[in-house]
């Protein structure tokens, strides 16, 4: 069971600093987006390529201690968790976003950003959706079974 708490608490904390750069790095995108300046822009890439490549770990580690906890719990657990099945769809999308957001952020590099900055606030509204409907199956699983 304390390895399971120490899974449990290190999956957490990774996500916690994963987010905080998936949070801001969509924001930093839009002020991006919005600039005609060119010695803003080469600023805002260099924030933002340093942004992503220092939460990039968090993600990866967020997944492995994800995927330490599921083993820890068994097999047993996993097939009769019906929420996490659904949490862990939700986490795929979360993945796929931060690979767009590599995309989007090769697209910067170049200068060739196609987006208007209110494209990226709601960009920057989705893994926020995702977690709360995330954080909400993790609690209220005893109410899901």
């Amino acid at each position: 069971m304390t390895l399971i708490l120490l899974y449990k608490a290190l999956h957490l904390f990774f996500m916690v600093a994963w987010f905080a750069g998936i949070f801001y790095l969509p924001r930093l995108f839009v002020y991006h987006a919005q600039t005609r300046s060119t010695e803003c822009s080469d600023t805002f890439k260099t924030m933002e390529r340093r942004l992503l490549f220092f939460v990039t770990p968090f993600a990866i580690l967020t997944l492995i201690f994800g995927v330490l906890l599921i083993a820890a719990y068994g097999k047993a657990w996993f097939a009769a968790s019906g929420w996490l099945h659904i949490k862990l769809v939700l986490v795929l999308l979360l993945y796929g976003y931060h690979g767009w957001c590599f995309k989007l952020l090769a697209d910067f590099k170049h200068d060739r950003n196609r987006h208007s900055p209110r494209f990226y606030r709601i960009f920057n509204e989705l893994p926020v959706l995702v977690l709360l409907a995330i954080i909400l199956l993790a609690t209220l699983k005893p109410l899901l079974h």
